[in-house]
């Protein structure tokens, strides 16, 4: 296979993972199809022509679908049927999904179809290709998918626009497909036998939002190795719970890389050689395990990206299409295989989340020597951070309730044809939810602990932490008494979302030779 030129991806051909998937959803990769592939999705799409003219009877090609299965379909109509496939199935609800998202949807189903098993028309592909290209989006509603025979109604709004129906984000407005072909004078795709079931099994929806997913997770999970550090010399912990030679006794993937972490953050730091021979046995639990907790959901974040990465590069319609003798009505479309994953994704950040709020608890006590009662020294008049804690606990709590596993739940759809679903497109919502209130958490433990972190001057700690409290400074200034910190925590969680801490401190670490891991790494980065 000859090798694919920079910031140029095959469809079909190349291994699409997660940072790839983002790039070309942000216009900073270039889809290609090749000509080995066209080839290979025209010969596919012929044995369903010779299907169709020999009559021969073959799920979503001659017959209804679901549990109309055994209706066969007269050649003549075969046509007909796959518009009303698509008008039929799109009964999305609720709000449009993020642009963004559509965008990776209609990526990852290029690249499926592209594998040359669907029997989809090359001119089809190449009119989706187009809608990435000219930045004509589908809007899509955020409900009505079980992840069972696929993502059925999303991916019907998804190519609605294919017939010249639906709604499109176009040029910064919402409006209908037909507007939009009528003003560049374009005609509506004509859909042969078995394209529609083509474009509508799959489970891109779940899939598409479980890529944003493990991006910004892995942005938490880099930042809360960060905060914790920072909070950790706030708090003067000890660093003998980072020791390598302790991590070697339970070698777990996780672990090794966040205690790895947390030495080199705190590699050549003041605070910590100051109090070196002190008396204090062991810290609590919330600084003490950070490599055992935040490595448990790095362990998870990796379970969910192997098994995504299996799923973009994957087939997942049906039937498929093998041969004119052999085409096989499966269940490639079902939802499981990630909708467990993405469960337990789901759980691994609300726990982030939880020992984050712990540590920001722990940061206002009394007891912590040095740091004042509430972080700020004229208490009783002033609050101090007293609410900030609120807040945490608050999203906590809300992102326990929403742990429940969407995949545990079942109901029968389709006349009991399709009688256990996923759920994961309910699922990876749900973890996103999740995810989203781990950054309001993580934002606001970031600013308790550059307070505490300001508290041990005159001291330094290691050149990565100090670039880190930094560029915190230059968005929030230290509280010397209350104001409307609300104000702050949209800085902060601006600033997580950002990336600027985790790009800066890779800078930092590379100029100084340090061994700080990014999402370059080939284990637990997404390039």
């Amino acid at each position: 296979m000859q090798k694919t030129p920079p910031n140029e991806f095959h469809y079909g051909e190349d291994i699409l993972n997660i940072g790839k998937a983002l790039n070309l959803a942000r216009g900073l990769e270039k889809g290609i199809l090749t000509s080995s592939v066209r080839e290979k999705v025209n010969k596919n799409r012929e044995v369903v022509e010779k299907i169709v003219r020999k009559q021969k009877i073959v799920y979503g090609i001659n017959t209804g679908f679901g549990p109309l299965c055994t209706t066969l379909i007269g050649e003549e109509d075969t046509r007909k049927l796959q518009y009303n496939l698509l008008m039929s199935h799109s009964v999305g609800v609720g709000k449009f999904i993020d642009p963004e998202i559509a965008t990776l949807m209609i990526i990852l189903k290029v690249h499926a179809l592209c594998k040359g098993y669907s029997g989809i028309a090359i001119e089809t592909v190449e009119r989706i290709i187009w809608h990435i290209e000219n930045k004509v989006i589908p809007c899509i509603p955020e409900q009505g998918s079980v992840g069972a025979s696929g993502d059925l109604a999303p991916l019907s709004h998804l190519f609605l626009p294919l017939i010249g129906m639906g709604k499109v984000f176009y040029k910064g407005r919402v409006i209908e497909m037909a507007e939009v072909l009528q003003v560049l004078n374009m005609k509506p795709v004509d859909l042969g036998p078995k394209e529609g079931l083509a474009l509508i099994n799959g489970t891109q929806f779940m899939s598409a939002h479980a890529v944003l997913l493990l991006e910004k997770f892995q942005n938490c999970l880099d930042h809360a190795d960060i905060i914790a550090a920072m909070n950790h010399e706030a708090m003067m912990g000890s660093v003998k719970c980072f020791d390598e030679e302790l991590h070697s006794l339970r070698p777990y993937s996780g672990s090794i890389y966040v205690a790895k972490r947390m030495r080199t953050l705190l590699h050549h730091s003041q605070i910590v050689t100051s109090h070196k021979n002190c008396l204090r046995v062991q810290d609590p639990y919330s600084l003490r395990c950070i490599p055992q907790v935040h490595g448990a959901s790095r362990n998870a974040w990796l379970h969910l990206k192997e098994t995504i990465l299996t799923e973009i590069n994957s087939v997942t319609d049906n039937p498929i299409i093998f041969s004119e003798d052999k085409t096989i009505s499966g269940g490639h479309f079902h939802g499981q295989p990630i909708a467990m994953p993405i469960d337990y994704a789901g759980l691994a950040a609300s726990e982030l989340g939880n020992i984050s709020d712990r540590r920001v608890y722990l940061s206002m006590m009394e007891s912590v020597p040095g740091l004042p009662k509430l972080l700020m020294e004229h208490t009783g008049l002033n609050s101090g951070f007293m609410i900030l804690q609120y807040s945490t606990a608050a999203l906590a709590s809300e992102n326990k309730t929403l742990c429940f596993p969407a995949s545990a739940d079942s109901i029968p759809t389709s006349l009991g044809q399709e009688d256990h679903v996923s759920m994961g497109a309910v699922g990876v919502r749900k973890s996103l939810r999740i995810v989203e209130n781990l950054e309001k958490i993580l934002a606001i433990e970031m600013m308790t602990a550059a307070q505490g972190f300001d508290f041990r001057r005159p001291l330094k700690s290691g050149i990565l932490l100090e670039k880190a409290h930094t560029l915190i400074r230059e968005q929030i200034s230290f509280a010397d008494t209350d104001r409307i910190f609300s104000n702050d925590i949209e800085k902060a969680i601006s600033l997580v979302q950002s990336k600027t801490i985790i790009h800066e401190l890779n800078q930092t670490a590379k100029q100084h030779q340090l061994d700080f891991k990014n999402e370059t790494d080939e284990i637990f980065g997404i390039y």
